[in-house]
């Protein structure tokens, strides 16, 4: 039984969730949903038991200090809110943690049955694939559904993917049953700079979400950690020619691809982003107002986190991914910890030589770009 005492009543309520594991490259999910939770100040009330639903070899407990006293944090998967103001009050639900290692179905039931408690509206659950897409351009961020009226009114994709999937497609799939709004919002990172974080990923996954939901997100330092990540990975990219032969391979096949996209609507929907920023709640703090590029005239120049040296580029097997090619894969790069049932792109959680999963993540059939 679900008791919600200390939770007022929401307006309006948004549930967003986001889990570490296979649908996380690059950490770009569970990082969006930890600034939203830090900017806004969330207050968790809720946290599932870890007993009913990971392995402990997997993703281990940690133990820490607390002014001597020994304490231990179990992983698991918590609930929070958040009350954003402005002309348009609304809620957040936002859910944040690891892909459960067993019972899916009765992991999903619990989180619907939270959502249907608080009276949410609308679920949307972020996630994150490698993908051939190069770290110079716009990260393509694509919005998915498995209900065709929502496909329809919300501008997004209906799903058709049939293969492996993780526990986005799971959720999305179990709220859909259950008849409440679900969307997937998937970025692609690239696959040859999959090590977390991905700040340029975070910030293209809360500029989409943005736009969905129509709500301004203050953006912190991200904009400028994107900026920064993107010059690192320029220049480990400018030390190999083998990879800067191949990011410039994959620039031209992205800009053939998204030529089309360099119109009125795009640019229409990006003016629209700059006037929600600069009047949707006074005026933007120094930093905060950005495109995905960080600047209303171009893409950011990239932050601090992928400084590991790129992998030489290999062609990922073709596996789950978007149809146009920008996804390939969606196992993360990196050692987060996080371990799902289908076998986690970070496999065993101290393990920084991630393995690739058989199938990525569920992805959309398309993409587009988060600059749209």
């Amino acid at each position: 039984m679900i008791e919600l005492d200390g939770v007022p009543e929401l307006v309006d309520p948004v549930m967003v969730a986001a889990f570490e594991g296979w649908n996380d490259a690059g950490d770009a999910a569970s990082t969006a949903v930890a600034h939203l939770d830090s900017e806004w100040k969330g207050e968790v009330f809720a946290a599932l038991d870890a007993e009913d639903y990971y392995d402990f070899q997997v993703n281990r407990p940690t133990v820490w200090l607390d002014g001597g006293v020994r304490k231990i944090t179990w992983p698991t998967t918590r609930l929070s809110v958040v009350r954003v103001g402005g002309d348009k009050p609304r809620d957040l639900v936002l859910v944040r943690g690891i892909e459960p290692s067993m019972r899916w179905r009765s992991f999903c039931n619990e989180l619907l049955g939270f959502a249907h408690e608080l009276g949410v509206e609308l679920v949307v659950i972020l996630g994150a694939l490698l993908g051939d897409t190069p770290h110079t351009r716009p990260v393509p961020v694509s919005g998915v559904t498995s209900d065709p009226d929502l496909a329809r009114t919300m501008d997004l994709e209906e799903t058709k993917y049939e293969g492996p999937t993780g526990i986005v497609g799971i959720l999305q799939e179990a709220c859909t049953h259950a008849g409440v709004p679900a969307v997937s919002l998937w970025a692609a990172v690239p696959h040859y700079v999959s090590q977390p974080p991905n700040p340029k990923a975070t910030l293209a996954l809360l500029n989409r979400l943005e736009d969905l939901i129509d709500l301004r997100i203050p953006l912190g330092e991200l904009p400028e950690d994107a900026r920064a990540w993107q010059v690192g990975v320029d220049q480990l990219a400018a030390e190999d020619s083998e990879v800067a032969e191949y990011v410039q391979t994959l620039e031209e096949a992205r800009d053939t691809a998204e030529l089309p996209e360099a119109s009125g609507e795009a640019i229409a929907r990006e003016f629209e982003r700059y006037l929600r920023r600069r009047d949707g709640s006074g005026p933007a703090a120094p930093g905060s107002h950005a495109t995905e590029s960080g600047d209303p005239a171009g893409y950011l120049r990239d932050g601090p986190g992928g400084r590991a040296r790129p992998v030489r580029p290999q062609r990922p097997e073709p596996t789950e991914g978007p149809a146009d090619g920008t996804g390939s894969d969606s196992g993360t790069g990196s050692d987060s910890g996080a371990d799902d049932a289908g076998g986690s792109a970070g496999e065993a959680s101290g393990g920084a030589d991630a393995k690739k999963p058989p199938g990525s993540a569920e992805p959309p059939e398309s993409s587009e770009s988060s600059e749209d």
